[in-house]
């Protein structure tokens, strides 16, 4: 018993260090955002001595933070509403309808995992220089419209259900579109609330591929165009902080809300990439 006491100590004590080590980048963050640059050169410390919000005056109407938001939150919610219903549907087809070349089909989403999305840069640039998408929204969302897995989880709720569900639906009269959205959408509102906040998360914060297609600042998003804060300030170590934390700010929010939906969608995904 007391074996087992000093055990959950020891566990205890580690988990409370990796904690602290894993927000300190965070609270240094906070702390330098809310001094004058002056106080964070000459006079830098681990205690917030002084509240001042100037710096953040600047990056909200001295910059073109607000603008970023917009793009960011347009880009994150097309993206994730077109993923989450084309993988829904598409799920659909490959578990319910039979029909010529599902298997291969389906062969052919599951290969998807074998290949590395930057080897598909160049030729995604590519084709959106050709398309004439470069320096648009359309740029932005179009290749990241490509999520195997949110098609494999969905298949692998949609073999789940009961043949029996569907059957009775198709006695009654219900087509296709009336199953999936009527019948299973209701079915698995978890599983797509899951999805969608990992989406939305994980385009917001995408920063390689925007990088790439996105040459003008007022259409960057987010994780793009705080890199353009320090070109034009120079080092204004507070104005970065702020800039940096305004920023992280809604997902941190959208993970603090749905922390169990965002847990659940981690290992559901997991469990499939495995």
């Amino acid at each position: 018993m007391n074996m087992r006491r000093i055990e959950n100590g020891v566990i205890t004590c580690f988990t409370v260090i990796v904690a602290l080590l894993w927000i300190f980048p965070l609270y240094w963050a906070l702390v330098t955002s809310l001094r004058s640059e002056s106080r964070v050169v000459s006079r830098p410390g681990l205690l917030p001595d002084e509240f001042n919000f100037s710096s953040y005056y600047d990056a909200l109407f001295n910059t073109n933070l607000l603008t970023w938001y917009f793009n960011s939150i347009g880009t994150a919610v097309i993206v994730t509403v077109v993923v989450i219903v084309m993988s829904m549907m598409c799920a659909y087809a490959l578990s319910q309808i039979r029909f010529p070349g599902r298997r291969l089909l389906y062969l052919v989403v599951l290969a998807s995992f074998m290949i590395p999305s930057q080897a598909l840069v160049v030729t995604q640039f590519i084709l959106m220089n050709d398309f004439g998408l470069i320096n648009t929204w359309g740029g932005i969302i179009l290749p990241q419209l490509i999520v195997p897995v949110a098609i494999i989880v969905y298949k692998q709720f949609f073999d789940a259900v009961p043949k029996e569900m569907r059957e009775a639906a198709v006695l009654d009269g219900g087509g296709d579109y009336t199953i999936l959205f009527k019948l299973y959408l209701p079915l698995n509102w978890g599983i797509t609330t899951a999805l969608a906040i990992v989406t939305f998360i994980g385009v917001w914060n995408a920063f390689f591929w925007p990088f790439l297609v996105i040459t003008s600042e007022d259409m960057m998003t987010i994780p793009v165009g705080i890199t353009q804060v320090n070109d034009a300030f120079g080092l204004a170590y507070a104005r970065l902080m702020s800039v940096a934390l305004l920023a992280a700010l809604p997902v941190v929010l959208a993970y603090l809300i749905f922390q169990r939906r965002v847990t659940e969608a981690v290992m559901i995904s997991s469990g499939v990439k495995g």
